[in-house]
């Protein structure tokens, strides 16, 4: 019997050259079916699907030949490689840089330009066109030298990769030169070209024709991960920057858009049409365990969860089975695994402060030493976990690390009836053993528990744990695990057990940090899943005491009748509504969250329970921030080319107080678009007061929640129920949006038609109109993006279509509510006329009502998009750009955006907030 190695420094792996040609295959046998243990780690089931039919023939030691058979999925022949997309983003980041720089940092840029030139201008005009001459023909010769060595490697797909990113790269060149010599601005213009030596006065081309198409060939076909070839790679594109820059031929900026747009092009060529699959195959896997001194009769795939949530990078799993022996588990990682969940991995490093993370770009030979250092000190801790006996390269992209087989289920495939407190208190005890020697498992979700036939708890995926851990981290650690086991058993059970184990000091200790953000992607999942259940049964119970105190009103209908007295009405619509407080407060349900602190504050009622603040910075806020400093930015320099004190100490007063005027009207609009749509008797002024507050709750919340959220409120502290309350507001604003895409086409038509005739629309329009119409069908023909809108439409429209009905039985308010929308819109179309018009002096400094409708209405819609507060930023670089498009000068157009915002969303926060602190004090929100 062969012995078993002693686990390692890895070895390296000899890989069959996927490129080389195939030289035949030994006769077919049909795969080996009868592979003892049939448990596997992790609770995956072997998948039966056939790799090689055939098998591999190899010499064994005692000379006879060995059959090996493995089953396995069919591995694709092309792969979408999320390290291709990272690669493509991070290059569309950095022309994006360029371009800014160019753009906003001219004197930055002409510095850097006038430091380089006066650096090489010295070099010999000689030395100058020898360079020129010899980058200019080992950059031609390069790619055909290597095509032919692809060529006679039977390597042709990958030529065809690379010829069709210089034909994309060399179409993207001609675009961006069209747009730097015709719509962009002066500053980038100069910043990327400059004026040829011929004495001609013509202007360098902004992106070299031939070099940016060079570059995507090059990398489309790999070529930079070939260390010759990548030598002379960079060496001929050192010599031929070299050569154009000092000949005047170029500036810098332009050839670092050059590379960036050629690497940029053969990124996003590669991840569209797919790169060639290199990931290691079960044979490579079966010989890679020979080369370590293992035996294997035959490897089968492990089944991966179809949802993985935040372990997409794990690795793939084998059972092999030995000639003499246990069978094996096996963990497969390959650099494409390595670079899922990147963006992922650095938003949390940004956002999330106090939390070590690990690396973001994290390479191979790291990633195994870390998960073998783990299973390690796991072991040494006197935790259960995985033994790791041997690891092992597969060849430059992959590794593999071998475990001995573990026979078990996950905690998440076990039954209620199987999770007893015993296995509960084991699951604790190994979390206790990690702590005692600080290691932290950062992950302890159902599918990383795993219990095996005899009961007891085996701790798997180490691979994302940490060594010497900080306390935050491993409180986080017992929250996350009384979350997981509150999911299975109940908040009252996960806690009795973890006090038994852990004692009540350190529970208490992690209440702090039981919060979502500190959770696993996984349990953050089900968690909402779980409160959108939560909610509908609480919706469905509020419906059913609607309709049960509608049937006992009807019956007792003729009996108020009888009595004709009001109070007998009153009487009924209060007890109506008291059966409705207690249907809502009995299919009331505190989350698992909470149910969790309300027990360990039984057993320590001075726990602290003050969430811990672990974000360092929240989405919204950096949307803001971002939002906020470009429009800052805009408007600056709109002011600082046309001054504020000439724009205002011209300005007509009389238009200002016009457009003073139109806005404070917007809110009586406001007012009457929200009754139309509420049946109930509810007071005219005290509406127009709740949206006069919603300019403070604009404040403080986007511009499409605050709003929906204190309207929403007011009705119900005004009487209406708290469903009929959502579904008036529902209504209102759906029949918002519907009249907003109306009045938007009806005015783009418009303002499309005032230059031609009214048989010939504009090309913008129908344009805009296909654009509508393309997305409308990437939408539907999107299966995520479908079922997200049709689940959203079909919640919106479950509440709102009943009350609908209710509306459509009052014309009258009906009409108010349709008119108030159409009255809200032309008010505020005119307050943006009118703070154009206070400026505007001359005959071309005003645009026609269509066009300003138009102006309005998109950066009104771009502004409800956003998630900013009132959507600063968004809303003034919207009205700038489409005021500045429509042909209005800009030093009219900045002050009259200043204007309009100014009494439109700044001058309404101090009576906002005195209408907001008035109905606060009466009860009325």
């Amino acid at each position: 019997m062969q012995p078993r190695p002693a686990a390692g420094a890895p070895d390296a792996v000899p890989r069959p050259d996927p490129e080389a040609p195939d030289l035949g295959a030994p006769d077919p046998e049909p795969p080996r079916t009868d592979i003892p243990g049939t448990g596997s780690r992790g609770g995956d089931t072997p998948h039966p699907v056939v790799i090689s039919p055939g098998g591999s023939s190899d010499l064994t030691d005692e000379g006879h030949v060995e059959r090996v058979s493995g089953d396995e999925p069919l591995l694709a022949a092309r792969v979408h490689r999320p390290a291709d997309l990272v690669r493509l983003l991070s290059g569309l980041l950095g022309i994006a840089c360029v371009i800014a720089l160019a753009a906003f940092a001219h004197g930055t840029a002409s510095g850097l330009e006038k430091d380089i030139l006066e650096g090489t201008k010295k070099t010999p005009v000689v030395f100058v066109q020898l360079a020129g001459l010899v980058s200019s023909i080992a950059v031609l010769i390069l790619p055909v030298g290597f095509a032919i060595e692809r060529l006679i490697k039977r390597d042709g797909l990958r030529i065809a990769d690379g010829v069709l990113a210089a034909v994309l790269a060399h179409g993207v060149a001609l675009a961006t030169d069209l747009w730097v010599s015709g719509p962009a601005p002066e500053a980038i213009r100069e910043a990327l070209t400059q004026v040829t030596n011929d004495g001609s006065g013509a202007l360098t081309d902004p992106v070299h024709g031939y070099l940016a198409p060079v570059i995507a060939y090059m990398t489309a076909v790999g070529m930079a991960r070939r260390p010759r070839w990548r030598v002379a790679l960079w060496a001929v594109l050192l010599l031929n920057a070299f050569a154009v820059l000092v000949g005047g031929q170029t500036t810098p900026l332009s050839i670092i858009v050059t590379v960036l747009i050629g690497w940029t092009v053969a990124y996003a060529t590669l991840y569209a049409v797919g790169s060639p699959n290199v990931r290691p195959t079960g044979q490579t896997l079966l010989a890679g365990l020979r080369h370590v001194g293992f035996r294997p009769v035959s490897a089968m795939r492990a089944e991966e969860p179809l949802d993985v949530g935040d372990q997409g990078d794990r690795g793939r799993r084998y059972i092999v089975t030995l000639e003499d022996g246990p069978p094996l588990d096996i963990t497969v990682v390959d650099r494409e695994q390595q670079a899922q969940g990147f963006f992922y991995r650095v938003w949390r490093r940004l956002t999330l402060r106090g939390i070590t993370q690990r690396r973001s770009i994290q390479s191979l030979r790291q990633a195994l030493e870390q998960e073998a250092l783990l299973a390690y000190a796991a072991i040494a801790a006197g935790a259960n976990a995985p033994k790791l006996i041997a690891t092992s390269e597969l060849g430059p992209d992959a590794v593999m690390l071998v475990y001995e087989h573990l026979g078990g289920r996950t905690l998440d495939s076990l039954s209620d009836d199987e999770i007893t407190d015993d296995l509960l208190r084991d699951a604790w005890r190994q979390v206790r053993a990690l702590q005692s020697r600080r290691i932290a498992h950062r992950r302890l979700a159902g599918d990383a528990i795993l219990v095996d036939r005899s009961g007891t708890v085996i701790l798997t995926d180490l691979r994302g744990g940490e060594i010497a851990a900080g306390d935050v981290v491993l409180r986080m650690d017992v929250a996350q695990l009384l979350t997981t086991l509150g999911l299975r058993t109940g908040a009252e059970r996960a806690v009795a057990t973890a006090v038994d184990v852990l004692g009540p000091d350190t529970v208490a200790d992690s209440l702090p940090l039981l919060q979502p953000i500190a959770l696993s992607r996984s349990t953050r999942a089900t968690l909402r899943r779980l409160g959108r259940e939560r909610s509908q049964r609480q919706r469905e119970a509020v419906l059913e005491a609607s309709r049960l105190a509608k049937e006992a009103r009807a019956r007792e209908k003729g009996e108020e009748e009888d009595a004709g007295g009001r109070k007998a009405v009153r009487a009924e619509k209060k007890a109506e509504k008291e059966a409705i407080d207690e249907a809502v407060e009995g299919a009331r349900e505190e989350d698992l969250l909470m149910q969790i602190r309300q027990q360990v504050l039984l057993i320590r009622p001075q726990a602290p329970v003050e969430a811990v603040r672990l974000e360092r910075i929240k989405p919204r806020t950096l949307i803001s921030l971002l939002a906020g400093a470009f429009a800052a930015y805009i408007l600056i320099s709109y002011l600082l080319k046309n001054p504020i004190t000439d724009a205002f100490s011209t300005m007509e007063w009389g238009w200002v107080a016009v457009a003073a005027l139109f806005s404070a009207l917007s809110y009586v609009a406001a007012a009457m678009s929200l009754l139309g749509f509420v049946p109930e008797k509810v007071s005219f002024w005290q509406t127009v007061k709740a949206q006069v507050a919603g300019s403070f709750v604009k404040l403080v919340a986007p511009a499409a929640i605050g709003g929906v959220a204190l309207n929403t409120r007011f009705l119900q502290r005004s009487g209406v129920r708290p469903g009929l309350a959502v579904a008036s507001v529902g209504a209102s604003q759906l029949f918002g949006l519907a009249s907003h895409i109306g009045l938007l086409m009806i005015f783009g038509y418009v303002t499309g038609t005032e230059q031609t005739s009214w048989e010939n629309p504009s090309r913008t329009v129908i344009a805009g109109l296909l654009t509508a119409a393309v997305l409308a069908m990437i939408v539907t023909a999107v299966p995520f993006m479908r079922k997200f809108i049709v689940t959203r439409v079909r919640s919106l429209f479950a509440g709102v279509v009943p009350r609908m009905l209710d509306v459509f039985q009052r014309p009258k308010k009906l009409a108010t509510g349709i008119g108030g929308m159409v009255l809200l819109t032309v008010v505020f179309v005119m307050c943006l006329d009118a703070s154009i018009r206070a400026f505007g002096q001359g005959d071309g400094d005003h645009l026609s009502y269509a066009a300003v409708a138009v102006v309005f209405l998109t950066a009104n819609a771009v502004g409800s998009a956003v998630p900013t507060p009132g959507g600063v930023g968004a809303v003034e670089g919207a009205l700038l750009t489409a005021l500045t498009l429509s042909g209005l000068p800009a030093a009219v157009a900045a002050p009259a955006v200043l204007l309009y915002r100014l009494l439109t969303f700044w001058l309404p926060v101090l009576p906002g907030w005195l209408c907001f602190n008035s109905l606060t004090r009466k009860g009325a929100l």
